[in-house]
């Protein structure tokens, strides 16, 4: 959601330092910037509206200090202006804050601490006053912890103190990496931002702090005890990093998928209730989209049906037309498209309006075709999506669907809680070694002109979205089933080594989805499970993290993964696949 990093080590020009690692944090945020270090005894802060790409690291080289933080922002709580950028400070200018997160009790803290003491309109700026108020009675690392035990929400923070020569952090459900150098330490949301300095990392996890000086002491916050970390190597050469820190456009978006969840869920209460009263209300409630999108509203029709207990129909907005005699006035057409132009979803569209029916569409393209044209429109907030293949876009309007279908039963505070979990875990998940397992399994199935995937209720439509991942970027021929349809036909296909897919998950029916693998195994298969348990049938295990009904979010993950190293393994651009555009605006 936001960018983070800090400095602390041997070097004076700590300033230019993080400036350079903000800029390659910019794809997580770049409505303002700023940095923030201690010169001649008094806090000196730089922050500025605009994109921090635009800094130039020469205004900064008179600046002398060896340790700095700074912070590079996507607008949640609060305008894009000088005075919301980040670093926040406290009052008496002693203590300066960098956060990325939401802190959930942010209006209480504030009542609590004075909100004449405040000049921001952030939550972030809380952290900084609450720990500046707990320093004037105890130690700089007694004052942080104190403070972090009154906060409520997900965040990641990095701290200063003037007249202390350390860094505090800490974080709870958002990514903070630290860079292990040569008699240097790096604080980072991604670990890209310092790969040119160093490829030694430890891993900071939930409710867990940093007293980064000279060395780099880990507490757990709930028993205030040390924690052993081991020092990991990153195989990652900082030459890739460049120009959106990866290789391509799509494995850098399917890694920003631990972003672009949190980012998507957080909308306005009262518009997500007011939706989620229009379906109520609806006579016949329709979700239609294209290829991608319209994998996102059939796993739509499943949630609805788990959650909220609501049938709603799909259709391809292709096939949309053929069914405009159900419509009626009261009727409800939600659309989901990443471009906002998909010229088959405004002729869904304008099906639905030819017999008065009210129209709401799901995009990441506010001020597009089809969020104008429709009654109501909600933005995914995933942010640019360069690569043909959509993946963050697609998880990000799954997260949205289930957020909707929980204000449905008046469980959205829930619903988002949930989601925000699932994308803490989908941010661990997504580390080298798991990168590095998936592309060992790509290489394994790279030659083989024929994949299957298999999965059961809301795994089923992901099943065919892999599919649709594979066949678009590695042109390996694939195809998605239902599980329990393999014995009416598709499994004649199978023979020695195919490679097969299942995506399984921790419900009512994984039995069942074993079962069906079984059957494959039976015929020579090669299966890969991706499942938060492992299973003697599957001759590869990815294991994902067990998230109940949004498994979904999880499953789809690896298998984007394996369609990229698949087509990189077999020397292709995954960035433009032949014969496909982005934005399909032609029918």
């Amino acid at each position: 959601m936001c960018g983070i990093f800090g400095y602390i080590g041997k070097k004076e020009n700590s300033l230019e330092i993080v400036i350079k690692g903000l800029q390659k944090l910019e794809y997580r945020g770049y409505d303002s910037w700023g940095v923030a270090t201690e010169i001649d005894g008094q806090l000196f802060i730089e922050k500025k509206v605009g994109k921090i790409s635009e800094a130039k690291t020469d205004d900064f080289h008179d600046k002398k200090c060896q340790f700095a933080i700074g912070h590079t922002r996507w607008a949640t709580h609060g305008g894009v202006t000088d005075i919301n950028a980040h670093p926040h400070f406290s009052s008496d200018k002693t203590i300066a804050v960098v956060h990325n997160g939401i802190i959930e009790n942010y209006e209480e803290l504030r009542d609590e601490l004075g909100r004449d003491n405040f000049i921001s309109q952030t939550d972030s700026e809380v952290v900084a006053q609450l720990i500046a108020k707990f320093r004037k009675e105890m130690s700089f690392k007694d004052a942080v912890l104190a403070a972090i035990n009154k906060l409520k929400g997900r965040y990641a923070i990095v701290v200063m103190n003037v007249g202390e020569n350390y860094l505090i952090a800490a974080r709870r459900g958002s990514p903070l990496i630290v860079g292990v150098g040569d008699g240097e330490y790096f604080l980072a949301s991604d670990i890209p931002a310092f790969l040119e300095y160093t490829q030694n990392v430890n891993y900071l996890d939930d409710d867990e702090m940093v007293i980064v000086d000279g060395n780099v002491e880990f507490i757990n916050l709930t028993t205030g005890r040390s924690v052993e970390k081991r020092l990991i190597n990153i195989d990652w050469k900082a030459e890739g990093a460049e120009k959106g820190e990866y290789d391509h456009y799509m494995l850098k978006e399917i890694m920003e998928q631990k972003d672009s969840i949190l980012r998507a869920i957080n909308q306005d209460t009262d518009e997500i209730m007011h939706i989620a009263q229009q379906i109520k209300k609806s006579r016949g409630c329709f979700f239609s989209g294209c290829g991608t999108a319209g994998k996102v509203c059939m796993a739509g029709e499943y949630f609805f049906s788990l959650i909220a207990n609501r049938h709603v129909n799909f259709a391809p907005a292709s096939e949309f037309p053929v069914y405009h005699h159900f419509l009626r006035p009261e009727s409800l057409l939600v659309v989901v498209s990443q471009s906002g132009e998909t010229a088959d979803v405004l002729e869904a569209m304008d099906a639905a309006k030819s017999k008065n029916a009210k129209v709401l569409s799901i995009v990441n393209a506010e001020g597009s075709t089809i969020a104008r044209q429709s009654d109501f429109s909600l933005h995914i907030k995933a942010g640019p999506e360069k690569a043909v293949a959509s993946t963050k876009a697609a998880t990000s309007q799954m997260a949205l669907l289930m957020l909707i279908a929980t204000a449905m039963v008046d469980e959205l505070q829930e619903g988002r809680r949930q989601l925000a979990e699932v994308a803490s875990k989908i941010n661990d998940m997504l580390n080298p070694r798991f990168l590095t397992y998936i592309k060992a399994v790509a290489e394994k199935i790279k030659d083989h002109e024929n994949c299957y995937i298999i999965g059961k209720a809301e795994n089923y439509p992901m099943a065919l979205e892999a599919a649709i991942k594979i066949q678009e970027v590695s042109y390996v021929h694939a195809e998605g089933f239902a599980a329990g349809e393999l014995k009416h036909g598709p499994i004649a296909l199978v023979t020695d080594g195919t490679p097969c897919i299942a995506l399984v998950a921790n419900d009512e029916v994984k039995n069942d989805t074993i079962n069906n693998t079984i059957e494959l195994k039976a015929r020579g298969a090669h299966i890969i499970g991706i499942s938060p348990e492992k299973h003697e049938v599957f001759d590869d295990w990815i294991k994902v993290p067990d998230v109940g009904i949004a498994s979904p979010l999880v499953n789809i993950i690896p298998t984007q993964l394996l369609a990229y190293y698949i087509a990189v393994l077999r020397g292709l651009d995954p960035d433009m696949p032949r014969n496909l555009a982005k934005s399909v605006t032609v029918k």
